[in-house]
């Protein structure tokens, strides 16, 4: 049976907002995640759903927490495999001090992309066999989203202005035959047309896509 998922990115947090490459490094949401994180559960009360799961980095399980606690569902199962994406000697640093001390792209430890998306599938699936049939909110990361809607949609995420912001959700059918994750919605605005499978298109805006 088909499970459907709503990954969701966590609220923003103090090197978010620094634009400080997080990573495996676990920084807290802020006040304005938190309050993104409320807005989030508000959004997604349109709809009825069986759990929430998530990352545990505090940010994305915080997140989780608000909204399962304004949809009365129990608090969020951790899952590692929805972790972010590892930046090894990355993590910390903002983009222009990543370009002048690892020019050539060769940074010690970052998790490779494959490696990424093979730990997030076998994650999507496990969670998908645990509430087969069932609507799961997925409180996780931007590379995780982000690898996960190109694996099910190759180029959808990859326009170079194409953010994943902070709140943002992004739906999926799972296929258990394929093990595969069809993509619904990118920044589904969670009405009535994003119910129907392949509807991503850009012009459809989740309202909290357009916040700064």
């Amino acid at each position: 049976m088909t499970t459907l998922l709503y990954l969701v990115r966590h609220g923003e947090t103090d090197w978010n907002a620094q634009r400080r490459i997080q990573g495996s490094t676990d920084i807290p949401l802020n006040d304005t995640g938190r309050r993104q994180a409320a807005s989030t559960a508000v959004l997604l009360e349109r709809r009825r759903f069986d759990a929430v799961v998530a990352s545990p980095l505090s940010r994305a399980f915080e997140t989780g927490s608000i909204i399962a606690a304004h949809l009365g569902l129990g608090a969020p199962a951790t899952y590692a495999g929805l972790a972010e994406r590892s930046y090894g000697d990355a993590e910390g640093l903002t983009n222009d001090e990543v370009l002048e001390r690892y020019p050539h792209d060769d940074i010690p430890g970052r998790e490779s992309r494959s490696a990424l998306l093979a730990r997030v599938t076998e994650t999507l699936g496990e969670i998908a066999v645990r509430y087969d049939a069932g609507s799961v909110v997925v409180a996780t990361h931007g590379a995780v989203i982000r690898s996960i809607v190109n694996a099910a949609a190759p180029g959808t995420a990859d326009r170079q202005h194409t953010p994943i912001r902070n709140g943002s959700v992004h739906s999926f059918r799972w296929d258990p035959e394929r093990f595969h994750a069809e993509l619904v919605r990118f920044d589904d605005p969670i009405d009535d047309v994003s119910d129907g499978p392949g509807r991503y298109a850009f012009e459809y805006q989740n309202p909290l896509e357009r916040r700064s």
